[in-house]
C-alpha cells in the first residue's frame, strides 16, 4: 500500500504538482490527428494534464493547442473563428496563431503596437503515425518525440484508437501491468480444453497464478511472468512499463507483437487511453484460429457519438450508467467469468469501480502485484528527483530506449531470461521464423 503522500504525489497532475511537471517534460499525446480532419476544421476543446486547451488545425494545416480563456477578457476561443491561418475570437476580433501569437487585433486603432505585447498560451504540437503530440514543459527546445514502434510507421501500417476512462490515469497504468487479471477478468470461464494445447493461451488458463521476475529499465520497468510450459520449458509473458505513463503488453509473440498503449490524464479523474499498434501484428493475431470465447474486442468499438464537452470525446456505450451492460445470467452459466462483454469494457469497469481515485492506503498488495510496486516505486522516485534535485526524467532526452517490444514465449526452465530474449524485444526487427499462431 502507499501512504497517502505518496498516493497524492503520484495521481494528481494539475500544474504544479510533482508528478504534473514532470509529465510535462514528455511530448504528451493529445489527440487524433482525424479528430482535426482538415485545414480551417472546428475547434475541439481537449483537457490535458488539468488544463482546459482549444485544438485546432490552421489554414496551412498546423495543429495548435491554445489557452480555452483568449487573453483579452476571457472568452472562450472555443467559439473562435478558425480562418486565415490563426483562431479568432468572436468577442472582441482578436486573432492568434498556433504558436499563441496575436496577429491581429480590429478592435484597437491601426497605429496601435498593443497585439505585439499579448500572446496566449500555447503549447508546441507534432503530429506523426496518427496522433497530434503536445509538449507542455518550460524548454525552449522541446525533446524529441519517443521512439515508439507503432507511432513511427506509416500510417497506413498503423491501428489507433482512443477511449476515455473515468477515473485516475494510475488506475488505468496499473491494470495494463498486471498480467495475472488475465486468467480471471478476461479468461476466467475459459477451461483448457477450449484451447489449443500448445499455445500460451492453453498455458495461461491452466496455471493462473504466474511468478515474476521485475527489473528496472533506463525507459522504465519490465516484468517476466512465467509458468509451466510444454516439453520441460516455462511459458513466460514480458510487459514494459515506459515513462511517464505507457504500458507494453504481452498479448502477442514477443518479436512480432508491435503495441503500445498510453494512459494520459485528462485531469485528476479522467484520462484518456491511446492505443498505437501495427496493422501487420494485429491482421496475424486475427487469422489465429482461436476459441470464438476468446476473441477480443478491439478498443474503440461501441463508442457514444463525440460531443463538444470537455468531457465528451470517446466515450463507451457501456458504462457505469447501465452498468456496462453486465449480464447475470451469463456470469450465472459460467458462461463469461464476468458477464460483461469485451476486453475493456471489463478493464474499465473495474479500474472505474475503484473511484475517481483510489485510496491505495487501504489495498492489500501480494506477490502478484510486484510489477505495480516497482512501477509506483519508480514514479514517485523520478518525481521527486527531478523536483528536489532537477534529475531529467528517464526517456525524456533518450527517445532510442523507448524501441522495445512485448509479448510472450516459450523458453527453456534454464533459460535466463534477459539474455534469452534481447533480440527479440527489440523493435523495428522483423522475426519472420515466429508463428502468430502461438498466442491462441
Amino acid at each position: 500500500m502507499l501512504s497517502k503522500e505518496d498516493n497524492e504525489l503520484v495521481t494528481r497532475v494539475g500544474p504544479g504538482t510533482p508528478m504534473g511537471i514532470l509529465m510535462r517534460e514528455y511530448w504528451v499525446p493529445a489527440l487524433l490527428a482525424s479528430e482535426l480532419p482538415s485545414p480551417d476544421s472546428d475547434p475541439v476543446r481537449v483537457m490535458l494534464l488539468g488544463e482546459k486547451l482549444i485544438a485546432f488545425r490552421d489554414s496551412n494545416g498546423n495543429a495548435g493547442l491554445i489557452q480555452n480563456h483568449c487573453p483579452h477578457r476571457g472568452a472562450s476561443l472555443f467559439f473562435g473563428r478558425n480562418e486565415e491561418a490563426g483562431l479568432r475570437c468572436v468577442y472582441h476580433g482578436w486573432k492568434f496563431s498556433v504558436d499563441g501569437t496575436c496577429v491581429d487585433m480590429p478592435n484597437e486603432p491601426a497605429e496601435s503596437d498593443f497585439k505585439h505585447k499579448v500572446r496566449a498560451v500555447a503549447y508546441p504540437c507534432k503530429e506523426r503515425g496518427g496522433v497530434i503530440w503536445a509538449y507542455m514543459g518550460p524548454r525552449t527546445e522541446p525533446p524529441a518525440l519517443p521512439d515508439l514502434e507503432p507511432n513511427m510507421l506509416p500510417d497506413d501500417q498503423v491501428v489507433l484508437a482512443a477511449i476515455q476512462r473515468e477515473c485516475n490515469w494510475l488506475q488505468g497504468l496499473e491494470g495494463d501491468i498486471d498480467t495475472s487479471h488475465l486468467g480471471f477478468l478476461h479468461l476466467g470461464a475459459v477451461q483448457p480444453g477450449d484451447t489449443r494445447a500448445d499455445t500460451f493461451a492453453y498455458y495461461t488458463v491452466n496455471d493462473r497464478a504466474p511468478h515474476y521476475q521485475v527489473v528496472d529499465t533506463e525507459y522504465g520497468a519490465m516484468y517476466g511472468a512465467y509458468r509451466p510450459g510444454p516439453d520441460g520449458q516455462q511459458y513466460w509473458r514480458f510487459a514494459q512499463f515506459l515513462f511517464p505513463f505507457y504500458a507494453m503488453i504481452p498479448t502477442g509473440v514477443l518479436g512480432l507483437q508491435v503495441l503500445v498503449r498510453a494512459w494520459v490524464p485528462m485531469d485528476d479523474e479522467h484520462m484518456m487511453f491511446f492505443s498505437m499498434g501495427s496493422r501487420a501484428s494485429q491482421v496475424q493475431s486475427s487469422n489465429v484460429n482461436a476459441n470464438r470465447r476468446m476473441v477480443r474486442q478491439r478498443p474503440g468499438e461501441m463508442l457514444l457519438p463525440n460531443t463538444t464537452d470537455w468531457y465528451g470525446r470517446f466515450r463507451l456505450e457501456a458504462n457505469a450508467a447501465n452498468d456496462y451492460r453486465i449480464d447475470r445470467d451469463k456470469q450465472r452459466r459460467k458462461e463469461d467469468y464476468t458477464g460483461i462483454p469485451g476486453i475493456h469494457t471489463q478493464d474499465q469497469a473495474v479500474t472505474e469501480s475503484m473511484g475517481p481515485i483510489y485510496d491505495r492506503t487501504s489495498e492489500r498488495l501480494g506477490t502478484s502485484d510486484v510489477m505495480v510496486i516497482r512501477v509506483r516505486r519508480r514514479l514517485i522516485e523520478a518525481a521527486r528527483a527531478f523536483a528536489d534535485r532537477g534529475l531529467t526524467p528517464p526517456g525524456v532526452d533518450s527517445p532510442e530506449v523507448y524501441r522495445v517490444r512485448s509479448g510472450g514465449a516459450f523458453l527453456p526452465k534454464d533459460a535466463n531470461w534477459i539474455e534469452a530474449t534481447t533480440e527479440l524485444r527489440k523493435a523495428f526487427v522483423s522475426h519472420p521464423e515466429l508463428d502468430p499462431a502461438l498466442a491462441g
